[in-house]
This record gives C-alpha cells, structure tokens and sequence, in this order.
C-alpha cells in the first residue's frame, strides 16, 4: 500500500485550537481521522481528542493487519468514541457535555470506506473533478424544508454531534474502489467554509498534496481575515508512482506483520484511553447493523 499524505492544523483567529487529525497504518490498512471540537461547549478540544484516540485504539486492536469490516468497524468505534466522551463529562461531574464533529476513513486493498457525524468533510477528486464529499448534518445540507421555510431558524446548525445527550446522526459511505492518483481530503469547516468547493478541486488537481495543502490552508486563513475558524486538513495522494521519494510519501511494504504505525498521540487531558470501556463499545456494537442498513437504504435511493 502507497500513499503520500500531508496534514496541517492551523489556528486562525481563534483563542485556541480545538481541532485535531491524525492517521495509522498497518501493513495493508490505513486509517485517518479528522475532528472538530465545538465551540460553545466546554472542552472542546477534549472531545475531539477522545474521538481520535478511542478510533486509534479500537484500530489498533482491530487492524491485523486489515479491519474484517471498514463498515462495521467505523461505525463502532464512532459510538465507541461518543460513549467515552460521555463517560469523561459523567466523571468530570460535567453539567454541559464535551462536543465534536468526526470524518473517518479506512482505506485497505483497493477500497476506501469513511463514516462522518456534523460538518467536518471528505471529498474524493479523480482527475481533475470532484467525485463526491460528505454532505454535512445541517439543516441547509439535509434539505429540511420545515425548518428551511423558517428564515428565524439557523439553517447552518448542526442536528448532530458526538458527546451530546441523544444519539448520534451519522452515514457510512463505500466501499468505493479507488484509482491510482485519486486525492482524498479530510478538513474542519474552519476550511470549506471559506474556499469554495471548486477552488479545493482546483488546488488538489493541480499540485502535489504536500503543495495543495498547505496553500488551501493560508487561502482559507485569508479569506476567513479577523473571524477565521481553525483550519485543519489531512489529504492523501493514492498509489500514484514516484510519489513516495518525498518526506511526505509512505509505503508500508517493508512494515511488518503485526506492526501499527501512527501519528495520533496521546492528549494532555487527564485521563488518558489505555483502557477502554468495554461496555460502552458494547453498546456500540449493538448499533452497528442500524447503520449499516440506514447506509444501505440510501444507496438504494440513491
């Protein structure tokens, strides 16, 4: 497995950034995770950090070196991650609990599979169009039409979150089979709120992901001026050929059985997840099929 990737987080105008992002690999699987902690509750960045280090070690448990099911397995550790936040807010006596948005993919033989709750995205560019994205847990991106006729009504509001009190509202998309030189990016709202959709098809098409990235990063700074969000990005570059002699390309054929490899590190929380609830995964789990099916009936839809 190949790929080049680039990631950057970056804090805008805000006083602290409650982002954060990183990726894991094994031999013949790679997992990269985005999250967004949400202002106007506490701790965001707390959050966003528990969501990524219960996916990596779920992952990493999981991962030997591929998922049995990218499906099933996102989807799990989705509820697995939105349990612990909850946990964490009940044992910190918390009144108002820890939020985040999540996108997640797995990518493993020649397929990707991402799940994704809120309004941290995805999107897939091959040759030189737009494929797909994430469509964002709003009521504007859903097509609400009550809510959408009550112009009182934030229509940019998100229904759903991780860390809230009801359950959360998420889709699972793929597998869908990948190309050699397909880009996939996975960013805040702090970016795609401020570039417009055909300016990052244009910038990933265009140059390098270690070039593309970091250039949609300063663009998004500038346009978003004194109110910019955090900006965050992780984009990947798949199997293209002479891609991996850069500092920024990964190869895992020289990776051995049984080796996990991340740049996801632990949090300066308190409490840190060596041990995972087991029960909360539990209760996870037994949400799986759920998800599944709800992602099933939309491609027949579709």
């Amino acid at each position: 497995m190949k790929f080049s990737v680039f990631q950057i987080s970056r804090k805008g105008s805000r006083e602290k950034n409650e982002d954060r992002m990183g990726y894991c690999y094994t031999r013949e699987s790679g997992l990269f995770v985005l999250a967004d902690g949400m202002g106007g509750h506490p701790e965001g960045e707390v959050a966003a950090q528990l969501a990524l280090q219960t996916i990596s070690a779920l992952y990493q448990r999981d991962a030997r070196p591929v998922v049995r099911d990218p499906a099933e397995f996102l989807s799990g550790a989705l509820m697995a991650a939105h349990h612990q936040i909850i946990r964490y807010a009940g044992e910190k006596g918390m009144l108002d609990t820890p939020r985040t948005t999540l996108v997640a993919a797995v990518l493993q033989g020649n397929s990707a599979c991402w799940v994704h709750c809120g309004d941290s995205r995805l999107y897939v560019v091959r040759g030189g169009e737009l494929l797909t994205r994430t469509r964002d847990h709003s009521y504007l991106e859903q097509h609400a039409a009550a809510m959408m006729r009550t112009e009182r009504i934030n229509r940019n509001i998100l229904f759903t979150c991780l860390g809230s009190p009801t359950k959360p509202v998420y889709d699972i998309t793929g597998p869908v089979v990948l190309q050699e030189g397909d880009k996939l990016l996975l960013c805040s709202d702090g970016l795609w709120s401020s570039v417009e959709d055909a300016e990052i098809v244009r910038h990933l098409s265009a140059k390098p992901v270690s070039e593309a990235t970091p250039d949609l990063v300063e663009l998004a700074l500038r346009n978003g001026g004194a109110t910019c969000d955090n900006v965050t990005v992780i984009a990947l570059e798949w199997e293209t050929p002479d891609a991996f002699e850069s500092t920024h390309g990964v190869s895992t054929d020289s990776i051995s059985d049984g080796v996990f490899a991340s740049t996801i590190q632990a949090g300066v929380m308190d409490t840190l997840i060596d041990d995972l609830d087991d029960d909360a995964i539990e209760r996870s789990i037994a949400e799986i099929n759920e998800a599944i099916k709800r992602s099933a009936a939309q491609k027949t839809r579709g």
